[in-house]
Order: structure tokens, then C-alpha cells, then sequence
């Protein structure tokens, strides 16, 4: 028996396996919009036997996204767009997610293959937030949002979650990592901030449990409510694993299901000691301190591998990026190679004979 094939259950959302798809950003929507390329780059991993399909940062303002490129749920458009796509994905016996963001001082920045630096208001950009008024790198430098504004954010996740749930998704990741918005407010290295959501670790992390407070009472109580965090910014006087663990038990008391535990982003240049599965430590640890579900992520590549973290009880999923864009089928073949009941769509059974 495979434990990577084997169904898991949240809440009233059965996920087929806990082979699952990480989000990732597309850079190929239009005002927030997603189209055609969305639809079949999600999909090909549903028909390929992904358990959850989780689609890129998705913006809960307009002013929230990465790039003038992202997708956004804050319109009615945007959710039949999303719709079109969640129906697809259910149909091929997949769970389809999405993540819930907004990148506060590192928005308004280009595609990476035009640069990733800030896109000027003249060519579609806009003016960034932030916890603190300090830049990102060589981006633009960011105003820091007053207390009311913080105040006024967890609304406007919420309004995202409502259009999530009328476009189909099953699974609600909230985006507290990789140095975006809400990390900013909880890592001391980007929040210099005197009110109350600044100083010590509750004032620092007010806005993500008031967040995931927010959008619990509006997403239905059958669906799971899932975080990504990063577990450390790998900088001394930055978030650390303690913090992570201390979170996750606050996330879980407001009823966050499970913690994708990824790592850095915060500031650049950051020196990170990368290597196969160099993240699932972390998910480990809080796991079994934290007394939460965990995901992990981060160059998981093998069958085995992937095997290897759910079986050994270091995390309840793995979450695969770069792996499934080099073979969209990933779980076919790793469900052969551990001898596990594959996830066959109907059209490729008489072939697979």
C-alpha cells in the first residue's frame, strides 16, 4: 500500500491523493482575469493525478497583485473566468484549490522574463503598501498602510473567499509566505511598525490570525482553509521555526486545516542551503509541535521521496512545482512505480490496458 495514493479528508472535501500541485504564478491573465493558458496549465496536472490543484497567488485587490499579469478574485468577471476552470478540474477527479493573496511591497513588478523589477504607474503599475515604508531590493519603495487600512484588510479577503466558493474552488490556501504582504507584517525584518500590528510577535502576527478569522466565517464550514507560511526567513533576527510552530497552533485554533510550510522571501539575496526536500524539516516540526496538518514543499522530485515524507509522518501531502511542469503526469508514473492504484482518467483506461 502507497500512502502518497492513499485519499485524505478534510472537513467534508475528500482529496483523491496527496500527491498535490503548488502554485504557481503564470504571469498571463489580463486585468486579473484567467483565461485559456490557466485553463490548460491547471488542467493537464488534474488529467495527469494530482490530488489538489492549487492555482497561482490570486489577488484580493486589484493592487494586490505580484505583477499587472496576475490573476485576481475581486471581480465578477474574474470568477466565471475561474469557473470555467474549477468545472474542468473537478470533472477529471481533481480538488481544485486556490491561493489567496496580496504581495503588498513586492506588487506592481514585472514578469520575470521582462526583468522582475517595478512596472512604473506610466506602463500599467501602481503604487505599492507595506507594514513598513522600506523597498524590496531595487523595487519601488512602498507607503506604509495606515492602522485603519491594516484594519480594513481581513474584509477583503473575505470578499475574495465569497467569490472563491461561487467559482467552484474547494480549497482556500492563504498567502502568509515568501515575503509577501502578510509575512511582511510578521517578520520583524520588513515591520517596523508602532501600532498594534507592529512591535512584538502578537502584534506582528494580529493581521494574519484576523485574516484567517475573516475568511473562516465566510468560507463554508465543510471546506478546508489551508496557510502557506514561511517557516524561516534563513536570517538572523528574522521569522524563525519557533514562530512557525507558535503560529501554525494560533492559524489551527481559528481553524486553519493545514500549514504548507515553505521557507524564505522576505528580503533578497538571502543565502538558502537548498537541496532535495530541504524544507521538510519544517513541516515536521510543525507538525508534530504545532499539532496541525502539514504539507511540504521544496525540490521533492522521486516517487520514493515523495513516499518517504508522508509515510514517515513528516508531512499529510507534498507539494510539487518544477517536477510537474517537467512531466504534468508525475502522479501517473509515481502511482506505477509504487505499485499504487493510478489515478486513470476515463479517456486513458483502454490505453493504459
Amino acid at each position: 500500500m502507497s500512502m502518497l495514493f492513499e485519499p485524505i479528508k478534510f472537513r467534508d472535501i475528500e482529496i483523491r491523493n496527496r500527491a498535490w500541485v503548488a502554485p504557481m504564478c503564470q504571469y498571463s491573465a489580463t486585468e486579473g482575469v484567467p483565461n485559456d493558458w490557466h485553463l490548460v496549465h491547471l488542467g493537464q496536472f488534474a488529467t495527469g493525478g494530482a490530488g489538489l490543484v492549487l492555482s497561482e497567488a490570486t489577488a484580493v485587490v486589484p493592487e494586490g497583485r505580484i505583477s499587472p499579469a496576475d490573476t485576481g478574485l475581486y471581480n465578477d468577471e474574474q470568477v466565471a473566468a475561474w469557473r470555467r476552470i474549477t468545472d474542468f478540474l473537478r470533472a477529471q477527479g481533481a480538488t481544485p484549490g486556490v491561493q489567496l493573496a496580496h504581495a503588498g511591497r513586492k506588487a506592481s513588478a514585472n514578469a520575470p522574463w521582462n526583468g522582475d523589477d517595478a512596472v512604473p504607474e506610466a506602463a500599467g503599475g501602481w503604487p505599492t503598501v507595506s507594514s513598513t515604508d522600506r523597498a524590496f531590493g531595487e523595487l519601488a519603495a512602498p507607503r506604509a498602510l495606515r492602522t485603519e487600512e491594516v484594519a480594513a484588510l481581513p474584509a477583503d479577503f473575505a470578499a475574495a473567499a465569497r467569490r472563491a466558493d461561487e467559482a467552484g474552488f474547494d480549497v482556500i490556501e492563504l498567502h502568509f509566505a515568501h515575503g509577501y504582504l502578510v509575512h511582511q507584517f510578521c517578520s520583524p525584518l520588513a515591520n517596523d511598525r508602532a501600532d498594534e500590528y507592529g512591535g512584538d510577535f502578537e502584534g506582528r502576527t494580529r493581521l494574519a490570525l484576523e485574516i484567517a478569522e475573516a475568511v473562516r466565517a465566510v468560507w463554508p464550514a465543510g471546506k478546508p482553509l489551508f496557510a502557506r507560511l514561511s517557516a524561516t526567513d534563513w536570517v538572523e533576527g528574522g521569522w524563525t521555526g519557533d514562530d512557525s510552530v507558535r503560529l501554525a497552533e494560533l492559524l489551527a485554533e481559528r481553524g486553519v486545516d493545514l500549514i504548507d510550510a515553505s521557507s524564505g522571501g522576505i528580503e533578497p539575496g538571502v543565502s538558502i542551503p537548498v537541496g532535495p526536500g530541504f524544507q521538510v524539516p519544517y513541516a515536521r516540526r510543525i507538525r508534530q509541535e504545532g499539532k496541525v496538518s502539514t504539507g511540504a514543499v521544496g525540490m521533492i522530485t522521486s516517487p520514493e521521496q515523495a513516499e518517504e515524507i508522508v509515510a514517515s509522518g513528516s508531512a499529510d501531502a507534498v507539494l510539487l512545482a518544477r517536477e510537474l511542469l517537467r512531466n504534468p503526469h508525475w502522479p501517473l508514473h509515481a502511482a506505477d512505480r509504487l505499485r499504487a492504484d493510478s489515478p486513470w482518467p476515463k479517456q486513458y483506461e483502454r490505453a493504459a490496458r
